[in-house]
């Protein structure tokens, strides 16, 4: 793997990644603009956290070219907070230099929680708790944030409002974005692109370019939402 300080992009060409004599990812293409938010889709099973991993730089691949920025940081579906640390050092794990705790301050005030740094863990809603998983992920400035399913557990009240922070963040730090999730709908509030991967590669690719108002009704957002419903075989779940 290659780590690329010139653009905050991803390139992947040909990836391949193996577990035994099963072949998860295929010979994958994808790449991810600057600053881009791009939403992976796909059933169980196809792939989709495997390729998080190798863009995260947990796993290598067993073929082909990845780049991605130097800086990079993921977010799980579970929050992973150490219990026995207060909020603020959940936020600087990691992190080193007289300023951490202040940057780790300046990130909680980013997810709107000021106040909250000598919170235990257990003393957090599930949203809230996300919230400092998103915080830890941004106090170091990353180039590329990759979310595996972080809102999967949440309320749908609380999704939103998630979906409206992740909204903030983009303008705020500048990083390209790839959030892996089920939902098709949650797909078309957030993206620039959707890609839907189908048996170890991308299979269709959607631009979305709807305003924040058609992204919640209308006409074109509801095409894009058969399209992708029926990219993932489910054409009759509307």
């Amino acid at each position: 793997m290659t780590a690329a300080r010139r653009h905050s992009g991803v390139s992947a060409e040909g990836v391949v990644r193996r577990f035994g004599d099963r072949t998860v990812l295929d010979h994958l293409d994808l790449e991810i603009d600057d600053e881009e938010l791009v939403v992976l889709l796909g059933p169980s099973g196809c792939g989709k956290s495997t390729l998080l991993r190798l863009l995260a730089g947990l796993d290598r691949p067993d073929g082909g070219r990845v780049e991605v920025p130097a800086k990079r940081a993921i977010v799980f579906q579970g929050d992973r907070l150490l219990p026995w640390q207060r909020v603020l050092r959940n936020v600087t794990v990691g992190l080193h230099g007289p300023d951490a705790d202040q940057r780790a301050r300046s990130a909680l005030a980013d997810v709107h929680l000021t106040g909250r740094e000598r919170a235990w863990p257990k003393q957090l809603s599930g949203g809230e708790a996300q919230r400092v998983a998103l915080a830890r992920a941004l106090v170091a400035e990353p180039e590329l944030i990759l979310l595996d399913e972080p809102f999967a557990a949440l309320d749908a009240i609380t999704r939103v409002r998630m979906h409206d922070l992740v909204r903030e963040l983009r303008r705020a730090h500048h990083a390209s974005m790839l959030l892996v999730t089920h939902d098709v709908d949650e797909a078309i509030a957030l993206a620039d692109r959707v890609v839907v991967m189908n048996n170890g590669r991308i299979g269709s690719d959607h631009r979305v370019t709807l305003s924040a108002a058609d992204r919640e009704a209308s006409i074109a957002r509801e095409e894009i939402r058969l399209a992708l419903l029926a990219d993932l075989g489910l054409a009759s779940a509307h």
